[in-house]
């Protein structure tokens, strides 16, 4: 028989419209013959089956639905929520509570990762080259001299908790840190001030399967804008290239981080961690682990999963299948 799989997309933050932009790719892809999938919406107004007519609410007991007087549970999810509460462990921990497995890391990872201060020490600890950075706390005051007597411009303000660039300035005058800290913490009471590391920007998708972990080809991003910001990500304003144009040594030093930090970070599922390639050091420094990356038509994963050879559909039920070990 097929399994019963609950894809959830949705979400309670401003990441909710990359979260329904990926569902449009995993809802397709997801193979029919192989699971039967329910799409759940989970949003501040509640979480519901997508587009039932009459509203079919979840229940929260054991994440069941009922539809006609028949109870429909579940064996496992896909989580497709970028943000809270899909990204940061909230729902992974409501999950482990009830017993049912799903496709991402687990509730400790998912809060550590989301967590781009917590992340970067993390790492740091483990060897894996970082960029200097401040952490600040919106109900503190902070003076721009003070913050650059520590960091040197250029510098990049972003939301510490939080995804998709949204909040994200780049810094390369004293006189435009206030206005970024200001944007930033309108998006999150904390915030990550870090130094410009100068290099290449690499990311990579990194997948435990059943044969275990595998690396995804390197995407290199070209932005059009001053940096890797929402408009590049999501509406055009970069160039991507996959797989990224770079030498085999290089190459291996970018994999060989990305497997370090998913078996440091206890990943699971996809991840796609973002690295800056110091040339002139020869190494990759790490920016962030997206542990629910983009999943939309531009999207870098599935640049990637095509680029290894896969179809949407095969990498999608690998993925559903790790869940099961």
């Amino acid at each position: 028989m097929r399994k019963r799989i609950a894809f959830v997309t949705g979400g309670y933050s401003g990441e909710s419209v990359i979260s329904y932009n990926s569902a449009k790719t995993i809802s397709k892809n997801i193979d029919p013959e192989k699971w039967e999938c329910y799409t759940i919406d989970i949003n501040p107004d509640g979480w519901f089956l997508m587009d039932s007519n009459p509203k079919v609410e979840v229940d929260k007991n054991d994440f069941s639905i009922t539809i006609n007087g028949n109870k429909i549970t579940f064996d496992a999810v896909l989580i497709g929520i970028h943000g809270t509460p899909g990204e940061d462990g909230k729902l992974q921990g409501y999950f482990d509570c009830i017993g049912l497995p799903y496709t991402s890391c687990n509730a400790a990872t998912s809060a550590l990762t989301f967590n781009k201060r917590y992340t970067v020490a993390v790492a740091a600890f483990a060897g894996i080259s970082v960029a200097k950075s401040l952490h600040l706390f919106a109900d503190e005051k902070y003076e721009p001299a003070e913050i650059l007597s520590q960091l040197t411009l250029p510098v990049f303000v972003k939301p510490n908790n939080g995804g998709s660039s949204l909040g994200m300035s780049r810094v390369n005058i004293p006189e435009q840190l206030l206005p970024a800290l200001e944007k930033a913490f309108h998006v999150d009471n904390q915030v990550l001030v870090e130094e410009l590391i100068k290099g290449r920007e690499l990311t990579i998708g990194v997948l435990k399967t059943k044969s275990g972990i595998i690396c995804l080809p390197i995407t290199e991003i070209i932005s059009k804008n001053e940096f890797f910001d929402f408009e590049a990500k999501y509406e055009g304003a970069s160039e991507e290239i996959t797989p990224a144009r770079v030498e085999e040594g290089m190459a291996n030093l970018v994999r060989e981080a990305a497997l370090k930090a998913y078996t440091v970070f206890n990943c699971h599922g996809i991840v796609r961690m973002d690295f800056i390639f110091e040339e002139n050091l020869n190494r990759p420094f790490l920016l962030e682990i997206n542990t629910v990356p983009g999943q939309s038509e531009a999207s870098i994963v599935p640049q990637q999963v095509k680029a290894y050879g896969w179809t949407l559909m095969d990498f999608y039920s690998s993925l559903i299948e790790s869940c099961f070990e």
